[in-house]
């Protein structure tokens, strides 16, 4: 299939990416490469993808609406896989406009290039910080998420909605995809494993933010782009079963659905410390610090129609997945073993 892949230099986007090339699919990727953490970094991961014939990159912002407009015209995608976004829960607490330009803006550029141009399905990433102010655990798309604690996460909810009119409107196939705290080499400056492995080599102390109190449920790289491959292959339908008087969050009449996709066993984020202390072999400095603004204390996914729709299985173990982050971020940074 001829796939567009937005945020091409992400994190999830790359890997992504590497995997639809090597199962024969002709990849598209679009980034604005901004400078939210190291360009460089980006670029190293986008040279990854260019090493193959089908994959072409455009640097575009998806805020721009004439250029995306054009866009889709021109390439004619059978699939729309959008993970560009404004990340990160701290940051929107300061600069709040970033996540409106490319989260809401880009997203509605997004859904009208698909829907004008007879894309088959769209797949794009919303967040489990969209669980907000729950507490009910584990977290299910059949729970109401109408209680977000960050600008980050109501404009990720927004996306859901957004979503679900073109589906009901334009008969638009979308699925949203909740990822739990991803992992893994090739990650993001910005996440705690990330900033843990940097401070606990060079001797600094890490940021524990609610005294270690914290669950996460982490889920490795691979098991998400599995998920997201898996989901790509099968546009969502509509539920017959339905009900407005008893109205399912997840699901609809139209071809929408939500799906979680998670580990589906968080981990506290003191054991998550010891285990990288065990991969590192040297022990942190802990900045015991209180719960910050926009931070939920506990993350778990409940992922069962993830596995009953599309089996899908999460395999990698926290050990197995955070050794394998080490092992790339002393190669990557040229530190010795």
């Amino acid at each position: 299939m001829k796939i567009l892949v937005t945020g091409a230099a992400g994190f999830i986007g790359c890997q992504l990416g590497l995997k639809l090339l090597e199962r024969g699919d002709e990849v598209v990727g679009i980034d604005n490469l901004n400078d939210y953490y190291d360009v460089n970094l980006k670029l190293a991961r986008l040279n990854r993808l260019r090493q193959h014939e089908r994959f072409k990159f455009i640097r575009m912002d998806i805020a721009d609406r004439s250029s995306i407009e054009q866009f889709f015209v021109q390439e004619q995608f059978q699939r729309v896989i959008h993970l560009a976004a404004q990340a990160g829960v701290r940051y929107s607490l300061i600069n709040p406009h970033a996540y409106m330009e490319s989260n809401i803006v880009g997203f509605i550029n997004i859904l009208e290039g698909c829907r004008h141009n007879k894309v088959e399905h769209l797949v794009y990433a919303s967040s489990s910080s969209v669980y907000g102010a729950n507490t009910k655990m584990p977290f299910s798309v059949h729970d109401n998420v109408d209680h977000p604690v960050s600008l980050y996460a109501a404009s990720k909810k927004a996306n859901e909605l957004m979503a679900h009119s073109y589906s009901h409107l334009y008969k638009l196939p979308t699925t949203g995809l909740r990822f739990f705290t991803v992992y893994g080499p090739w990650g993001r400056p910005d996440m705690s494993l990330f900033q843990f492995t940097r401070n606990i080599l060079a001797g600094k102390p890490i940021d524990v933010f609610n005294y270690g109190n914290h669950r996460r449920d982490f889920t490795y790289i691979d098991d998400i782009v599995e998920g997201i491959i898996r989901v790509v292959g099968k546009p969502a339908e509509g539920n017959s079963n339905w009900s407005g008087d008893y109205p399912d969050p997840g699901t609809s009449r139209a071809p929408y659905r939500v799906y979680n996709i998670g580990c589906h066993r968080p981990v506290h984020l003191l054991t998550f410390i010891e285990t990288l202390e065990q991969c590192l072999g040297k022990k942190a400095i802990k900045n015991m610090l209180p719960l910050q603004d926009g931070d939920v204390p506990d993350t778990y996914a409940d992922v069962g129609d993830l596995v009953e729709d599309l089996d899908y299985a999460p395999a990698t173990l926290l050990e197995e997945g955070i050794r394998n982050f080490v092992l790339w971020y002393k190669d990557y940074y040229r530190i010795a073993p």
